[in-house]
Order: structure tokens, then sequence, then C-alpha cells
């Protein structure tokens, strides 16, 4: 694509949907949130993860990986943000994170690398610097880590009750849905290209496959509205499957995370963001 518009002085508030925000302070607004955090430092948790990581990954730079470095870079040039630390790691189901409080850092799995295009990876690129602008890393870092350890320790032993630790358990994971859609904006913002984003998420929710030049987005995104358009049957359907099987999801699923971005481009936020309206460091 022709060269990529960079946000000079871009703000997470200049993409993060209002969903997010909410959800996030009715976490931190939690009595438990406050002493996770404050374990997550004590024991020195981020310094674990971090070292996993390192121990366990290929650090991209300038003579290792050198086309996702620089993927990596121009993200960081669009965003306006410092780069992080890259890394690849060996795994056949495509995904991404961003991780790394103090040091912040992206792992590519690879099999994400053999799914996507460059352009595409843009996107997944984008969306994990999204987390990290965001200042999602601590509390999702907390939240995965920490709540199987409650379990392995008991959660009585730390003074949590089941009910207090079951709301937290359930404005944890809301709160993860909603960060996703804010990131989403965050690798199109970096994208800049509508068709190379969905095609990014198309190919997130139908895995590697040797038939992936099969896969047709106009398709996909009719199926998208069918389901968004569902009776009102189906739609109470939808309600009950949530309250069973959804309501513990860190990602939303992919029909509804691939039309929520075409929502937010088509209010015309997108555009103005890419124009230079948006929220910006105070100077």
């Amino acid at each position: 694509m022709s060269e990529r518009k960079i946000l000079t002085g871009i703000t997470a508030d200049a993409f993060v949907s209002d969903a997010d925000k909410w959800a996030l302070d009715k976490l931190k607004s939690l009595p438990l949130v406050p002493q996770l955090v404050s374990k997550f430092y004590e024991v020195g948790i981020d310094r674990w993860l971090y070292c996993y990581n390192m121990s366990s990954s290929i650090r991209c730079g300038p003579n290792q990986y050198p086309t996702l470095y620089n993927i990596m870079r121009e993200s960081c040039k669009v965003m306006d943000m410092p780069e992080p630390e890259l890394y690849v790691s060996n795994n056949p189901f495509p995904n991404a994170f961003a991780g790394g409080v103090e040091r912040p850092y992206v792992t590519l799995r690879s099999s994400m690398i053999d799914t996507m295009t460059d352009e595409e990876l843009y996107f997944i690129m984008g969306h994990e610097l999204g987390h990290i602008k965001s200042n999602h890393v601590l509390y999702r870092s907390v939240g995965y880590l920490l709540f199987p350890l409650l379990e392995l320790l008991g959660r009585r032993s730390m003074g949590f009750s089941d009910i207090a630790t079951y709301a937290l358990y359930l404005a944890f994971f809301e709160w993860s849905r909603q960060s996703e859609f804010s990131c989403d904006r965050a690798g199109m913002l970096v994208s800049q290209d509508m068709s190379d984003s969905i095609q990014s998420l198309i190919k997130l929710a139908a895995g590697p496959s040797r038939l992936s030049h099969e896969l047709n987005q106009d398709a996909f995104m009719d199926q998208a509205r069918a389901y968004q358009d569902a009776d009102s049957l189906d739609k109470l359907g939808k309600v009950v499957l949530f309250a069973t099987l959804g309501k513990t999801l860190t990602h939303p699923m992919p029909v509804h995370r691939t039309q929520e971005l075409e929502r937010w481009v088509q209010s015309g936020a997108y555009e103005r963001i890419i124009n230079g309206d948006y929220a910006r460091v105070a100077s």
C-alpha cells in the first residue's frame, strides 16, 4: 500500500471504546484488585513472564527476522510509541500476544506468520501495540496468571470469598473482551486498509488451511450481518448461550468482532482519526 499516515501524538483515548473504559473502571473498583496488583509486583511475576518468554522464543531484530522487525518498527511509528521487543515462538495455533509491564514485548506465533500476509500482519501488530499503548498489559497479566494461582493455593488462604472471586472473574473477562474491540481499532489504524484488517480477523477465525485461498470476505460479512439481524428467538438463544458458555471467554466471538470493527469504520471515527482529528498528548 501507499505510505501509512503517522498519527503524531495519538493517545489511547483516540481508539479505546467507552465500553472498554467502563469495564476496566468496574474491574478496578472491585476490592480484590488492588491486592492482586500488589502481589503481582511484590512477587516479581512480571519479570518471571518476561524471562519465560525470552527463554522460549526468538527475538527479532535487524539481523533476525528483519521483515517482522520492520513491520513492528513501522507500526510503532504510525502509533507514535516506543518500540517494544518482538519475539517469534513455535506454535501451531495462530495467535499473538503483548506482555511486559516494565519491559513491553510482542510475541507472534510461527503459525500466525504462515497464515498472514505481510499487510495482514500490520493489523495484528497494531492490535498488540494497542494493548501496550492502552496499558492493558498489567491487568491482563494479573488475571491470566493469578487466577489459576488462586485456584492452586485455595481462595480462602488469601482471604477471598467465593462470591468475591466469582465477581472478579466475571468483571475481568468482560473487560478482556471489551479491550479486544478497542485494540482491533488500533490494528485498523496501523493497517489503514479495511480489507486487510477484516481478512486478518477471518483468518484468525478459520485458522491455517490449504484451502485458505478460497476464503470469501464478502460471504463472511454477510454471515456477520445475518448473525446480528437474527430474529427475537435466536437473540434470546444468544443471550442464554453467552450466560452459560461465553461469559468467561477472553475474546469476543469472531463474527461479532469483525462486525464491530466494520461499524466503527462506518461511523466515521476511523476517517476522522486518519485526517488528524484525535486525542493527542498534551503539549
